[in-house]
């Protein structure tokens, strides 16, 4: 039963930190609460994420972001800053749970956190050009309201599900990776149609 505990607490550590490379302070504030309200229990080392201070900053900075991602060329910004920002709250999210203390290295628990929201974070950035350049910017807000409630989902999930959550997580990078493709592909497109012009010029 340990062990099931166990693998299950890593698997919703996955799941956290995935969410947190959609939106870095959605699952930080989702946790806090959680915790404050007792369904959840981060233990002491990381039941500052519970505190009143923290709760009101997190929320803060949520707010800003929800924002500010949905405004063309704030939201270029606020993920040049998520590119940082992202991989430390998935370290976070990944080792905050107290069953994983005993269970698997902090260090090593940081490192999966901050790679697996990373990745899930240079997914969208990388992936956000080709929607800018299709919709002509207006399809941003959409997506980026889709990806908090993506975000919101697998943090829910994460904490209920942990195994939903991980293969939501695996689909998801996947589907980034796709998109990712497609995007660089439609760069080179885009280049290409741009140079023949010159290329004709005597």
């Amino acid at each position: 039963m340990e062990i099931t505990s166990a693998v299950g607490a890593v698997l919703g550590a996955f799941g956290l930190s995935g969410a947190a490379g959609l939106n870095a302070w959605l699952p930080l504030l989702v946790v806090g609460i959680a915790d404050r309200a007792g369904w959840i229990d981060l233990g002491s080392s990381y039941g500052w994420l519970s505190s009143t201070p923290a709760l009101i900053v997190i929320g803060l900075i949520f707010l800003i972001d929800l924002v500010g991602d949905k405004i063309p060329a704030v939201d270029s910004v606020l993920h040049g800053i998520g590119t940082l920002v992202a991989p430390v709250s998935g370290a976070i999210l990944f080792t905050a749970e107290s069953s994983l203390s005993s269970h698997l290295s902090p260090a090593v628990a940081a490192v999966l956190g901050a790679v697996t929201a990373g990745s899930v974070h240079a997914g969208r950035t990388v992936a956000r050009p080709f929607v800018t350049g299709t919709t002509a910017g207006v399809g941003n807000p959409v997506v980026s309201t889709a990806e908090d409630g993506t975000s919101l989902a697998l943090t829910v999930l994460a904490l209920a599900l942990p195994v939903v959550a991980f293969i939501a997580i695996l689909l998801l990078l996947i589907l980034l990776g796709w998109l990712a493709f497609r995007t660089r592909r439609w760069l080179r497109t885009r280049r290409a149609r741009k140079s023949r012009p010159d290329q004709l010029q005597p």
